[in-house]
């Protein structure tokens, strides 16, 4: 599963091999509301098919309709402005007087597409700058904290995996983890030194690596954009995986398991000298609490956590899975013999 972003990278990347006009529109700056963030992507072909999203979906009528209408006629990048006075925010459907900067990018040759392409299949995170007078690009190395840039004279966008997700063990929920982490922008990395779950492994964009959890941990030298569940349910696998990953600045460590379980690893941790502190950032019972059953399901309440956390959201106690669990179960008990 590709991320929105890198779906509309390849969709350009086919038009232009198949001689088709296409251009490129970035969200570069917005004000107030607005339903899509700073570096969100579009691109129009010239017969008006469409892939992406900057806004609601009115400005992406309003671009589509004078494609149709004018075709595709720039030959130079172009800044414009959706939203300026309350009736045309409206008219665009941008809440609450919101505005929206775009950057529309008339494609070619000298994009460099192809080749911003072949550097994030090699996963690496890629500054691509576009010269707004000149429409040319080139492409360079950027660093996990950079974000989009923009001034009168260039546009600079970041490209690929700025979260890094290591997953221990390549079971079924591994897999599902994998594909929407994948979707969500992380560079995954899956470990596990069993061979009968490495030959069964099911995500091919994903390798699994096959070595001890706890030295790839190290070998990895996570960061704060870094987080790692472990579902293997094997305490010899996941045990010193997780004690490596909790003395770690890692933003998220989380490990699958039942209440009494996720209370007999703590105290195995504590026995390895994790500090209470170090302990606090273990999430177990993994996941958010949404009555999930079906690994894909699971697969979700893990990812919603972890984005709720690596967001600062501060979740309520109800969503926690001990806390919903406990709650689901008296609901289901209801009152007895009449007495509420």
């Amino acid at each position: 599963m590709d991320s929105i972003d890198l779906e509309v990278l390849k969709t350009c990347d086919a038009w232009l091999r198949q001689g088709l006009a296409c251009q490129l529109v970035t969200v570069i700056r917005t004000w107030g509301s607005s339903p899509r963030p700073e570096g969100a992507t579009l691109a129009i072909a010239a017969d008006g098919r469409v892939v992406g999203s900057v806004s609601g979906g009115c400005v992406e009528d309003d671009l589509i309709a004078k494609v149709r209408e004018e075709g595709i006629t720039r030959e130079l990048p172009e800044i414009v402005t959706y939203g300026i006075t309350a009736e045309e925010a409206h008219r665009f459907g941008l809440p609450c007087g919101g505005t929206i900067q775009l950057a529309i990018e008339p494609l070619s040759s000298r994009s460099r597409i192809p080749e911003l392409l072949e550097r994030l299949a090699q996963h690496q995170l890629v500054a691509r700058r576009l010269d707004l007078a000149s429409g040319d690009v080139t492409l360079g190395p950027a660093g996990p904290g950079m974000t989009l840039q923009v001034s009168a004279a260039a546009l600079t966008t970041i490209h690929g995996p700025r979260w890094r997700l290591l997953i221990i063990g390549a079971g079924q929920l591994s897999a599902f983890v994998a594909r929407i982490a994948l979707g969500m922008d992380y560079g995954v990395t899956v470990c596990d030194p069993r061979e009968e779950y490495r030959d069964s492994w099911s995500v091919p964009e994903v390798p699994v690596v096959h070595a001890m959890p706890d030295d790839l941990v190290i070998e990895m030298a996570l960061d704060a954009r870094s987080a790692v569940v472990a579902l293997t349910h094997d305490p010899k696998l996941d045990d010193l995986a997780l004690m490596e990953a909790l003395k770690s600045p890692a933003f998220y460590v989380g490990a699958i398991g039942s209440r009494a379980n996720n209370a007999k690893r703590r105290d195995r941790l504590k026995l390895f000298d994790v500090s209470d502190e170090q302990l606090a950032k273990l999430h177990g019972p993994i996941g958010l609490y949404i009555g999930s059953k079906t690994p894909s399901e699971i697969a979700i309440s893990i990812l919603a956590e972890m984005t709720a956390v690596k967001n600062g959201v501060d979740l309520p106690s109800a969503m926690r899975i001990e806390e919903g669990k406990r709650a689901a179960q008296l609901e289901a008990s209801g009152p007895s013999c009449g007495i509420a």
